[in-house]
């Protein structure tokens, strides 16, 4: 005859379960294959911005790279929610933007005012901060096993952004690049291995 099972164990496995479902459905996973598809538009966008060609064009190169990526980062991140039954419910969602975009939409304007002032030197750095800042704050609605991964991420643009201000344009095309382009890449397969290490 097998020994019950002392209630105390009951209780904690439930407590855990309840706290798991709980965490995971105010959190929202960024999938990893996002993170990689928008570092290739990023390193594509630093050769067609590096060529002599591009380099009068580096502004429209990556104005058009960030229209390409944040659709299909965009659509890949729907697709994930859709699949892990958030597309039902929306809170984490719902947050992940409010989070994500007020940062994005700030960069937005300050590119439109920095072009029609004729300070198109600062964009980058301006990009890149602000990107790092939405990054850092949409970071706190993830998935507990990806945060930490995307906070660094978020911390390295913004210092990316800073080193930006600082250095001369002509490094600017290669600082994008290594934001935009590798640390994409970088932590999107960091962020694939974690998710699918679970």
């Amino acid at each position: 005859m097998q020994a019950p099972i002392p209630i105390e164990s009951r209780a904690l496995g439930t407590l855990a379960f309840i706290r798991t479902s709980i965490e995971s459905s105010g959190s929202m996973a960024v999938p990893g294959m996002a993170g990689i598809v928008m570092g290739g538009i990023g390193i594509i966008a630093t050769i067609a911005a590096s060529v002599p060609r591009g380099v009068p064009h580096w502004l429209g190169i990556w104005l058009v790279a960030a229209a390409v990526a944040f659709a299909l980062g965009g659509a890949m991140m729907a697709r994930e929610a859709a699949q892990s039954g958030h597309a039902r419910y929306l809170g984490p969602v719902r947050k992940f933007l409010l989070c994500l975009c007020p940062a994005l939409v700030t960069g937005a304007a300050l590119t439109f005012v920095l072009l029609r002032a004729g300070t198109t030197g600062l964009i980058p750095g301006v990009w890149l901060l602000l990107y790092g800042c939405a990054v850092l704050s949409a970071s706190t609605v993830t998935i507990a096993r990806t945060m930490r991964l995307i906070c660094i991420m978020g911390v390295l643009f913004m210092l990316l952004g800073v080193l930006a201000f600082a250095a001369p344009p002509r490094t600017h095309t290669l600082i994008l690049g290594m934001g935009f382009g590798a640390l994409h890449t970088v932590f999107g397969i960091l962020i694939g291995q974690v998710s699918h290490g679970d």
